[in-house]
């Protein structure tokens, strides 16, 4: 005893210690718990607490060797003034001659899970037998009676399955089992309902699981996991951890401060969703007994490093498209008047809101579009975070300012905010200031309950930053003097608070067959190849229409070719002959042959000169391979058109060069 005694004021000082003030929490027992019997796994149902007990051994024939009952399922109202004596048992429906709960509610509180022996009927040797396992069983309350016991099919005769939670949404079962394909004793499981039934067991895996025993699991609507265990490092016996789901992993479980956790058996925690209160169960006082808690300070879990905002990217393109840039060069423009030139370049926006970016090719010279290259739209949004404003350093025993009111979750009020100052001191408030005792770096927490504005739903978010506490002006000057890398300015489209719409990108038609067309025109409806608006067209052109159903238009070109430069002299004279509204466009071929011939010109090429000898009117061996690939193709498509063309290089005079192109 004299050691429990010592042990227990150690724990206390240490507490102290470790905080400076106040505890984390006020713990006291709970009014219904009494004095000489077990009650434990307290649950919310309506206005009452439901949980298990051995309090009346007239229940059944069944006692322990203590003259106490077996653990049968007892409820509270909490909106009376309650006792050990008020509680009541929760439905004869649901009692059996041996161990009844825990328990779980659906969300709609019209269906109940509980935990009991899987046998409870037939001969005494089967209900006694060590094979007589714990199974998860469930019932419908229906008029007011809990009706339609069954068995879940997750139970085996083989090992236990035990201490069930539902999560808020009752859409995943938590509980405990002993299964030897686990990790230690018992580990703790998940199913989903699917498909109008419970599916198989998942274990929650080694960074909440360990070779000891994790049971008693609550889930807050929040999400997170609470959970017994006498395996992770604690004060002694079970302590109660929580862990929190998040980037498809478990986080590492956090201890809870004491006094929730002692060098006792602490287990079976329910709590609102931002800790504010709750109760859990203790054998702190000779016998198990529920507990009532309240939040002093809030035990700031899992903080993410406060972020920056940013409003500086880079902007990159995929250069699958080759220009000249004697003539042409890459123009982004970013929908807030600014413009910048490059293939790759950066840009800072002036803060939050929606931008138009688009990348053009533009001639040097005449300023004009050439080629739209990309497009699409950025929303920028700060991050929702609690925002620590602060410097950040500070001298020793030097009173140094927080504010938190720069934090930013719009659609959500903040009710309070909590301050950890990573030296062992906590307070509260939205202004507060505090000096540091001793030189070092501290991580100073900020945490916020906060409110939906729409639905009401009260949750909670927490952040950090890291303060570096100087002894002197000299140390800072130090300080100061040191190269600070800057942060690296991200990609825009890989930064997580940048929201990219309609984004249009001729790199992603490279992955297909594309052709660069110079299209002179467009018409909603069908024009004749005579018409007067083809005038100017010079005869070394044809002009060819080609009808979009999806654009319900017509478009016109004169000339199609396999790279975007090789459009650039045809572009610049009809824009010369006043065609203003020219451009080129990009073609995904479709048809089988279109294809295939566009195939060819990529791998034989469309320049006449290797495919002749030079001077000469005779085919090289480059040049036969050529023909009989266009003879296999026309006998391939018998119905098909081509122009083939030759001519020779320009050295020479012009009248022998003509009569060799003639006789090629």
């Amino acid at each position: 005893m004299t050691q429990k005694l010592v042990l227990v004021i150690l724990i206390a000082l240490f507490s102290k210690i470790i905080f400076g003030q106040a505890e984390t929490y006020t713990v006291n027992k709970a009014s219904f718990s009494s004095n000489k019997y077990d009650e434990f796994s307290p649950v919310f149902y309506k206005n009452w607490i439901v949980f298990s007990s051995n309090r009346n051994p007239g229940l059944s024939n069944h006692s322990t060797s203590q003259n106490k009952g077996l653990f049968k399922i007892y409820y509270v109202d909490t909106t009376a003034k309650t006792d050990w004596e008020s509680s009541r048992l929760f439905s004869k429906d649901l009692t059996s001659i041996l161990n009844d709960g825990p328990v779980t509610f659906n969300k709609t509180r019209d269906t109940i899970y509980f935990s009991r022996n899987q046998v409870v009927s037939g001969k005494l040797s089967n209900i006694s037998s060590a094979r007589n396992k714990l199974g998860i069983f469930s019932a419908v309350l229906i008029d007011g009676n809990w009706t339609k016991v069954r068995e879940l099919r997750i139970n085996n005769e083989w090992y236990n399955v035990t201490t069930p939670c539902l999560s808020p949404d009752s859409k995943k079962l938590y509980f405990a089992s002993d299964n030897p394909d686990g990790y230690g004793g018992l580990d703790l499981y998940y199913c989903e309902w699917k498909n109008d039934y419970w599916n198989d067991p998942v274990n929650l895996g080694p960074v909440i699981n360990t070779k000891g025993n994790e049971a008693y699991p609550f889930i807050n609507q929040a999400g997170e996991l609470f959970f017994s265990s006498d395996g992770h490092p604690g004060l002694g016996g079970k302590d109660i951890f929580v862990s929190r789901y998040t980037d498809n992993r478990w986080l590492a479980p956090v201890h809870l401060d004491p006094p929730i956790n002692s060098q006792f058996d602490d287990f079976g925690l329910i709590a609102d969703s931002v800790m504010n209160e709750g109760y859990f169960s203790s054998k702190r006082d000779k016998t198990i007994d529920i507990y009532h808690f309240k939040t002093n300070f809030h035990q700031l879990l899992y903080c993410e490093n406060q972020r920056t905002n940013q409003y500086c990217f880079k902007f990159t393109d995929e250069s699958k498209i080759i220009i000249d840039e004697y003539y042409l060069q890459y123009v982004w423009s970013f929908g807030d008047g600014s413009k910048t030139t490059g293939q790759n370049t950066e840009h800072c926006f002036p803060g939050t809101g929606k931008y138009s970016v688009k990348l053009d090719i533009v001639g040097k010279k005449s300023g004009r579009i050439f080629f739209s290259k990309s497009s699409f739209n950025v929303e920028l949004k700060d991050i929702e975070q609690p925002v620590i404003k602060s410097s950040n350093y500070a001298f020793v025993g030097e009173s140094m300012s927080f504010n938190g009111l720069n934090s930013y979750f719009p659609g959500s009020k903040v009710l309070t905010y909590s301050w950890s100052f990573g030296d062992g001191d906590r307070t509260a408030g939205e202004n507060v200031s505090h000096s540091f005792k001793n030189k070092g770096d501290y991580e100073v927490k900020l945490g916020l309950i906060l409110k939906q504005n729409k639905t009401g739903i009260i949750y909670e978010a927490c952040t950090s930053k890291q303060i570096k506490v100087l002894n002197d002006a000299q140390e800072k000057k130090s300080f100061d003097s040191q190269v600070i890398t800057p942060g690296l300015v991200p990609n825009i489209l890989k930064y997580d608070h940048a929201l990219i719409g309609n984004m249009y990108s001729v790199e992603k038609e490279f992955n297909q067959e594309v052709v660069f067309q110079v299209e002179i025109l467009t018409s909603k409806t069908k024009l004749n190849l005579d018409n007067s608006v083809f005038n100017n067209v010079p005869k070394k052109y044809s002009v060819r229409e080609i009808s979009s159903r999806t654009e319900n238009r017509f478009s016109y070109i004169i000339d199609e070719e396999m790279s975007l430069m090789a459009t650039y002299s045809t572009y610049n004279e009809i824009i010369e002959l006043g065609f203003k509204n020219a451009r080129i466009r990009t073609y995904v071929l479709d048809d089988p042959a279109a294809k295939e011939l566009n195939t060819l010109k990529k791998v034989f090429g469309v320049s006449a000169d290797v495919y002749f000898n030079q001077k000469e009117i005779s085919l090289s061996s480059a040049g036969t391979q050529m023909l009989d690939q266009i003879i296999g193709f026309m006998a391939k498509y018998p119905l098909i058109q081509l122009e083939i063309a030759t001519h020779t290089d320009n050295i020479g005079s012009p009248g022998t060069n003509m009569l060799l192109s003639q006789k090629r």
